[in-house]
């Protein structure tokens, strides 16, 4: 029987390409030749593309055009491929019969030597080494078999990862769900954090005023002059910027997740650039002052789901 596959080529897919995680699994079974052909495939997170092929050695020449099929359609991951084949149907029984007598020589013999009367049974004598065997089919030879054998192998391959690829979408959907809903909690924690910043200067000024007064001891403290050094110290604290790039990010992270191609990469740089933001935001926002401390505290929330994030990134295609 000639192998036949529901699989399809990437392109003839409509619409547009969903994020699909690394992690996946598919099994196929089919018959060709004679033989039944079992195959699988498993994928898992990894930074380039590595593909694994664990198959009988004398399908070995096939290797290099299965490994081509896996690139055509997965980019990124670590892919094992199981190839398994068996005779298709349960072959026909020989009986060794030379080999049975020369046994049944061999038992009369000792039965002459040790006077044993014991008898062997029927299927004592089939169980003996080498006395039945099986006539499996045989591996193709000619050139044609060879081709049809291996476009077999192609086919079901492609049929695994058809099967693979929609339970990646499946997984990537999930995923993409989890993901926008984690960037619209740091997007809100950036809210947050902006109305602080707003309290910021007068917070900087009483804390200035109140150290003045301390030092001074009394001394009239020129109100000009207080307020130039507070709006320094809040200069030098503005994290205005840091809060409009990570907005950014934000947004060109939603932009991706709605795109095709490969994603994994693309976003695990721009969660880079925003771990980078949050660690400005809390070097820059110094002091005990209740709002400060409140920036400092959501900043480090932002960096806990950064964090959660790049960790979720790392499983996507």
């Amino acid at each position: 029987m000639s192998a036949k596959s529901s699989a399809v080529s990437p392109t003839a897919v409509a619409g547009k390409a969903e994020c699909r995680s690394m992690t996946g699994y598919a099994m196929v079974r089919g018959e060709e030749g004679g033989w039944t052909i079992r195959m699988s495939v498993k994928s898992v997170n990894h930074r380039f593309l590595d593909v694994k092929v664990r198959m009988p050695e004398s399908l070995e020449a096939y290797e290099l055009r299965l490994r081509q099929a896996v690139r055509e359609r997965i980019h990124r991951g670590h892919v094992d491929i199981h190839i398994s084949v068996e005779p298709g149907e349960a072959p026909p029984v020989h009986v060794n019969r030379d080999l049975l007598q020369a046994y049944l020589r061999a038992a009369d013999e000792l039965r002459q030597q040790t006077g044993t009367k014991a008898e062997l049974d029927l299927v004592s004598l089939l169980r003996l080494p080498g006395v039945i065997a099986g006539l499996a089919p045989a591996l193709p030879e000619s050139d044609e078999e060879q081709e049809s054998f291996g476009k077999a192998l192609e086919t079901y391959l492609r049929e695994a990862l058809v099967k693979m690829d929609e339970m990646r979408r499946a997984e990537g959907r999930h995923m993409t769900e989890e993901l926008r809903a984690r960037v619209g909690r740091i997007g809100e924690q950036v809210d947050q954090v902006r109305g602080l910043v707003a309290t910021l200067r007068p917070a900087f000024t009483r804390r200035l005023e109140a150290r003045l007064k301390e030092l001074l001891g009394g001394i009239a403290i020129d109100p000009a002059r207080l307020a130039q050094e507070a709006a320094l110290l809040a200069e030098r604290s503005d994290i205005s910027e840091e809060l409009d790039r990570l907005r950014s990010h934000l947004q060109q992270f939603g932009k991706l997740l709605d795109g095709a191609g490969e994603l994994g990469k693309k976003l695990d740089f721009l969660l880079q650039e925003m771990h980078r933001e949050a660690n400005t935001m809390l070097s820059k926002t110094p002091g005990v002052e209740r709002e400060a401390l409140a920036i400092t505290g959501i900043a480090l929330e932002i960096k806990a789901e950064i964090e959660k994030l790049r960790e979720q990134v790392q499983n996507i295609e």
